[in-house]
């Protein structure tokens, strides 16, 4: 059973570590996910895109399979289904459709116009039980046509925004999406720091986790990171694995050309990466 991302995170934070939301891309890469949060005994999240949304033919046919594979899979580790950089509109369907979370990204909008929006579906969320991520500032780089410049978030901006009620917040800090540049400056811990005292207990969630240095993941959790995002990288071992698979010519000895047998070294590849990512994050074992 789908769960909110509430209770995992508020846990999350009290504890000093955070749990990893993995994007979802097709059935592979949520059957990796899951099978690796449940051996490792960690909750997960599930992000999924606008853009990942309609390449798997809609938000229903999603919460259809996620569903489908807690049961068959015997998942008994929370799971929350979240929508990751979603626009008002797209939050609504995902609402309807049955995500148990979703993202609300007003960051490009003006403050006033952000927190408007943001107040709204609040009070929605609330009625149905799901929780809510809101950004302030903007993560750097390009993710499904959501373009950010990078820009670190005002941290009282960041306080007017968690104190509507959300359930976490996103906040720009220097994070990319994507691969970092070799100039990269790296995260700015003293806007991090400002944004934590200033919005107390409110998780924290830092986007762009794929490839910031190990040091930085750590001391972002110090400072109250509950929620770090991982996409790239699961992409790029996927890739990687699929590559080596086709190049060592297996697709072309018995039937090496089945989907099943040409996806399998990816797989394994994202399950190694979420275990990892996992270890790093301090969330395995704990699930109850």
């Amino acid at each position: 059973m789908l769960v909110s991302a509430k209770d995992m995170l508020n846990k999350a934070k009290a504890g000093h570590y955070a749990v990893g939301q993995f994007n979802i891309n097709n059935l592979e890469w949520t059957k990796a996910v899951l099978l690796t949060a449940q051996e490792l005994n960690s909750p997960v999240i599930l992000g999924v895109s606008e853009g990942a949304g309609k390449y798997m033919a809609g938000y229903k046919t999603i919460v259809g399979m996620v569903n489908g594979m807690l049961e068959e899979l015997k998942i008994t580790v929370p799971v929350a289904l979240h929508l990751d950089h979603g626009s008002f509109d797209g939050a609504m369907k995902c609402i309807e459709a049955g995500f148990s979370s979703v993202m609300f990204d007003g960051s490009h909008y003006p403050i006033e116009e952000n927190i408007e929006k943001t107040t709204e579906l609040v009070k929605i969320c609330n009625s149905k039980g799901i929780s809510l991520e809101a950004e302030v500032g903007s993560i750097g780089g390009e993710e499904d046509g959501v373009v950010g410049a990078g820009e670190c978030a005002d941290p009282e901006e960041c306080k007017q925004v968690a104190d509507l009620g959300v359930t976490m917040l996103a906040a720009g800090i220097g994070n990319i999406h994507g691969k970092y540049p070799e100039n990269w400056a790296g995260l700015s811990f003293e806007t991090l720091d400002a944004i934590s005292r200033l919005t107390g207990d409110m998780p924290l969630v830092l986007h762009g986790g794929t490839g910031i240095p190990e040091d930085m993941i750590k001391k972002a959790i110090h400072l109250g990171v509950a929620k770090i995002n991982v996409n790239t990288e699961c992409q790029l071992t996927f890739a990687e694995a699929t590559r080596k698979y086709i190049e060592a010519g297996k697709d072309l000895e018995g039937k090496g050309f089945d989907p099943r047998k040409l996806l399998a070294p990816g797989f394994e590849a994202i399950k190694a990466t979420v275990k990892e990512k996992m270890e790093l994050f301090g969330s395995v074992g704990q699930a109850n």
